[in-house]
């Protein structure tokens, strides 16, 4: 046999061992992309359940302490977002969710009216449940944000208050 009737058969050899190899490639390759995409329809489902259940626990947290008492001292005790909270402290406020935050002593006692402004700093320490306190959903473009022991309604563009609750604790 010479050089060349060696190479074409060895040639024809590889060519029919290859096209099945590359074949099984393409048929693995399809399994993979199709099990992808069930692995992403599963977890797209994981996710929808884990966030319905993450509302029913919610609503029933609501139910069992579902509005703010003001006749009631101990109103806060067992809230998630007054965990950090061990009464007033000179000079600070303490914003439920956020923590205690040292203010400026002009406004440390501040009484806060409507038509006023809420300065910069303050601005930020937004109401997490205004449900809970009894509110009213605030309008488009207003906020409601904790100052001091009062929470007031905000305009979110220029810190104008619109109204106050006062004393809340």
């Amino acid at each position: 046999m010479n050089r060349m009737t060696k190479a074409a058969v060895v040639a024809l050899a590889l060519g029919t061992a290859a096209v099945p190899l590359a074949a099984e490639a393409q048929q693995h390759r399809r399994d993979d992309r199709r099990e992808w995409r069930q692995d992403r329809r599963d977890d797209r489902r994981d996710w929808r359940q884990d966030r319905r259940n993450d509302r029913r626990d919610w609503r029933q947290d609501n139910r069992r302490n579902d509005r703010w008492d003001r006749n009631n001292r101990d109103w806060w005790r067992g809230r998630s977002d007054f965990r950090d909270y061990r009464g007033a402290r000179q000079g600070y406020w303490y914003a439920p969710g956020y923590g205690y935050h040292r203010v400026e002593p002009r406004y440390y006692g501040y009484r806060w009216q409507r038509g006023s402004y809420l300065p910069p700093a303050y601005r930020h320490y937004y109401v997490n449940d205004p449900y809970y306190y009894g509110l009213p959903p605030a309008p488009r473009g207003y906020r409601y944000v904790h100052a001091g022991s009062d929470i007031v309604l905000m305009a979110v563009a220029t810190g104008l208050i619109a109204s106050v609750l006062h004393d809340i604790f």
